[in-house]
């Protein structure tokens, strides 16, 4: 993916001759070990391809084990549910279109660091070593870093100095062993300053016992801290680490925390030399073992396209952006993973991204050594980085932005082709708002009609409203997810202030899941915009009955927002209102 010729990487006219007259390969021109590392940090990133994880393997845990007992470190690779890694392994994965391997370790299961001694055990240091040179050998970019690892990180929020002080000995002395064992080894191979701990993880007290106390400015402060120790001390140590790439974790990897101004990049005594790693799983309702089981409305490619598009702040100052981790778990078919993967890699093309899966023997089984998909396996297989060579860039990112616009068109003309009342400013509409307690499932939540704006799989029956009379508005979730109780919910007619001012709204019967539900209270009708025409149905926000309320028989007692009563864990099937619209 995002490969730029070899002639223009190289940029050394004489070289490139040289090497081609004595027949060398591709991947030997393009290999930054044969002459230093003269690439830039973007320029690496086109070469990186599409990458993938060996996940919950190296970083497995079992620190108390390992220290007291001497437990062989390959055991440990078996403890998360994954086989021991072997060359063929790595060696498949490489071809199936994946340029980078993304190796996450828990190195303080071979440290005894409660005791003050920071050695890492010469076991574990030679198993990682081991694997990181299967997927060298496989001519495969390798990502380095320093995984969860029971979350010892909160020793830097802790209350006292000398826990915090620890904390970043640990740390270095950690980083300065790495560096120094891989000092002289390929500058295919990128150290990640960390995982996912950079935040307000810091404060953790699985291993201090007891919370931190950074405040989340001071998370930050810490966070762009680490960073900067971790690349003065690799570059400390000499060899190709002088001018390693390097790949620093954003605050949380998360998109939009990492692009708030409190997040910098570090200091670097080498030139263009650094990397930003951010993950990808958003909405996590869809992207986890959640409730939503639908993704591809034009909201959602709207969302995925413009968190994307934010991360330029990064590569316009001349950074290279990793997407370290991506994916769609749970059930292997998942419908729409193939399109939620497709609209990513687009736009790592448009935005020269490299994109690394999270696989944890979901996509890739390694015990049996085969795909779990093969339309998702293609996918991968046409974007790995030599269909791309020779290519203009300007040629990739013009071939992907196409492919994003055909996919969002196609996704507005799926919506609109399922939608009997479009949104228009001449007719009044009806519809239920609706958002579930933990956000996964949600229909037109606010005072304009739009619906396309739902969680997909959602079947609405709206109404014209024409005027007075009794009307039914449905919402039926069986295809979209497991919506769970009410966050939000409200009866909403869009225009109806405009064609129908001063109308009231009376509810004549609610039913849940197919059953009549008896209100806990009187509704009232109101509008917050000055055309939509809304009863809240269950609105926790709402304090106070507004002045400008209108309810119809005249008496206020007992009016309130949160008429609608619905228990926690409660899923809805059906939600269903037939209403009363009546003149002042």
């Amino acid at each position: 993916m995002n490969r730029v010729s070899a002639i223009k990487i190289i940029g050394s006219i004489g070289l490139v001759i040289s090497m081609l007259l004595n027949g060398c390969t591709t991947n030997s021109i393009t290999d930054n070990n044969v002459s230093g590392n003269d690439l830039t940090a973007t320029e690496v990133i086109r070469l990186m391809g599409n990458g993938i994880n060996l996940g919950n393997t190296l970083e497995a845990y079992n620190h108390k084990s390992y220290v007291e007992l001497g437990v062989d470190p390959t055991s440990f690779e078996t403890l998360w549910g994954q086989p021991v890694t072997t060359r063929d392994m790595i060696d498949d994965m490489k071809a199936m279109g994946f340029d980078t391997l993304r190796i996450p370790v828990a190195w303080t299961n071979g440290i005894n660091y409660e005791s003050g001694d920071y050695t890492i055990d010469e076991r574990l240091m030679n198993r990682v070593d081991e694997v990181v040179n299967y997927a060298l050998d496989a001519d495969m970019y390798v990502i380095l870093n320093e995984h969860w690892d029971g979350s010892w990180w909160g020793m830097f929020g802790s209350a006292d100095e000398a826990v915090r002080e620890k904390g970043m000995a640990l740390y270095k002395s950690m980083w300065t062993q790495i560096s120094e064992h891989f000092s002289d080894y390929s500058y295919k191979l990128i150290f990640e300053s960390a995982n996912e701990e950079l935040c307000h993880r810091l404060n953790d007290s699985d291993v201090t016992g007891t919370e931190g106390v950074l405040s989340e400015d001071e998370c930050y402060e810490t966070t762009n801290r680490i960073n900067s120790e971790f690349v003065k001390l690799v570059r400390s140590t000499g060899g190709k680490n002088a001018d390693r790439f390097l790949l620093i974790a954003g605050y949380n990897t998360d998109f939009r925390k990492t692009c708030d101004d409190r997040y910098q990049m570090p200091e670097d005594t080498a030139k263009d030399k650094l990397l930003l790693s951010v993950h990808y799983y958003t909405p996590w309702d869809y992207c986890s073992d959640g409730n939503a089981k639908r993704w591809g409305t034009p909201g959602d490619y709207e969302e995925q396209n413009s968190l994307f598009q934010m991360l330029t702040k990064f590569t316009d100052r001349g950074y290279g952006v990793v997407i370290g981790e991506y994916a769609v778990m749970g059930a292997a078919n998942k419908p729409d993973r193939d399109k939620f993967y497709a609209n990513l890699l687009d736009n790592c093309d448009l935005y020269n991204y490299c994109p690394v899966l999270w696989d944890c023997s979901d996509f890739y089984k390694r015990a049996l050594r085969k795909t779990t998909d093969e339309n998702i396996a293609k996918l991968y297989s046409d974007r790995r980085a030599s269909t791309e060579e020779g290519k203009d860039y300007s040629e990739i990112q013009s071939a992907a932005r196409e492919r994003m616009d055909k996919s969002t068109k196609a996704a507005e003309d799926e919506f609109m082709a399922g939608v009997s009342i479009p949104a228009s400013d001449d007719t009044a509409v009806a519809w239920i708002m609706y958002q579930s307690l933990d956000s996964s499932v949600q229909y037109c939540v606010g005072n304009k009609y739009d619906p396309t704006d739902m969680t997909l799989g959602i079947v609405a029956n709206n109404a014209v409203i024409t005027g007075e009379g009794t009307y039914t508005v449905s919402l039926d979730f069986s295809n979209c997810g497991i919506p769970k109780g009410v966050l939000f919910s409200a009866l909403g007619i869009y225009n109806g202030e405009k064609f129908f001012p001063d109308y009231t709204i009376s509810i004549d019967e609610v039913k849940v899941n197919g059953e009549v539900r008896e209100l806990s209270g009187k509704e009232y009708t109101c509008s917050d915009d000055g055309n939509c025409t809304r009863v809240n149905l269950y609105n926790q926000w709402v304090t106070s009955i507004p002045d400008d309320s209108r309810y119809t028989d005249g008496d206020k007692s007992g009016l309130s927002a949160t008429v609608l009563s619905v228990k926690d864990n409660e899923i809805l099937s059906t939600l269903e209102i037939t209403f009363t619209y009546s003149a002042p």
